[in-house]
């Protein structure tokens, strides 16, 4: 073999390793490039329609979609939630990006936007469907749902228990097209809607807002 084809053989040999190396990080870097899962917490605060609007301005948080949730019959619609006949309630869930927020700070949120001390629904949404509670689909997040309602609770911000359910998850069901981001489909009625309820009012009390 001459001199010349020897470095041929050498040249084409460095060549393929080096083609080869470059697949290798490159598959590398797509793996560690990849989407970071996304993770959904399902919360009740009364009207659905109200509490919407503070996730949906959240960094962190990809989507939500109005529905209901704690019930058993399949498939249910606002006319049988709201005859209080089942065990539904007017929920939202949240999908998000646990990289940029945490389950501890989406219930920071969620309190923000309900009265905790009461029982019997939101405001003046009273009903099952209205009750609060905070579906939790793991024990990590029961461990900390417990706890923040422990932290509430010493707060100093409220003089009655905090009452809000804490409950196992259960099937959700986005609610109609309708009801999806009431907020910005019917701004004017919302905002009456809200005022009315007493919800706005008791927020700027509460927290100051």
């Amino acid at each position: 073999m001459s001199k010349i084809d020897s470095m041929h053989r050498i040249f084409l040999l460095a060549l393929s390793y080096a083609v080869l190396a470059a697949a290798v990080v490159s598959e590398s870097d797509g793996q560690n490039s990849s989407p970071a899962a996304t993770q959904t917490a399902v919360f009740a605060g009364g009207c659905f329609w109200c509490i919407q609007p503070a996730f949906d301005k959240a960094k962190g948080v990809i989507k939500t979609v109005v529905g209901y949730s704690g019930g058993t019959e399949p498939n249910p619609t606002y006319e049988l939630v709201t005859s209080e006949k089942t065990n539904y309630r007017e929920s939202i869930e949240v999908t998000y990006d646990p990289a940029k927020i945490s389950y501890n700070q989406l219930l920071e949120i969620y309190w923000r936007q309900i009265d905790p001390t009461q029982a019997d629904g939101q405001f003046t949404d009273v009903g099952p469907s209205y009750r609060a509670a905070i579906f939790y689909g793991n024990a990590e997040e029961k461990k900390v749902a417990e706890a923040s309602k422990v932290k509430l609770a010493h707060s100093g911000k409220f003089n009655k228990p905090i009452v809000t359910e804490i409950l196992t998850a259960m099937k959700f069901y986005p609610a109609e097209a309708y009801h999806q981001k009431y907020y910005r489909q019917n701004p004017e009625h919302f905002e009456a809607f809200e005022q009315g309820s007493g919800r706005v009012s008791f927020k700027k009390k509460t927290w100051k807002e």
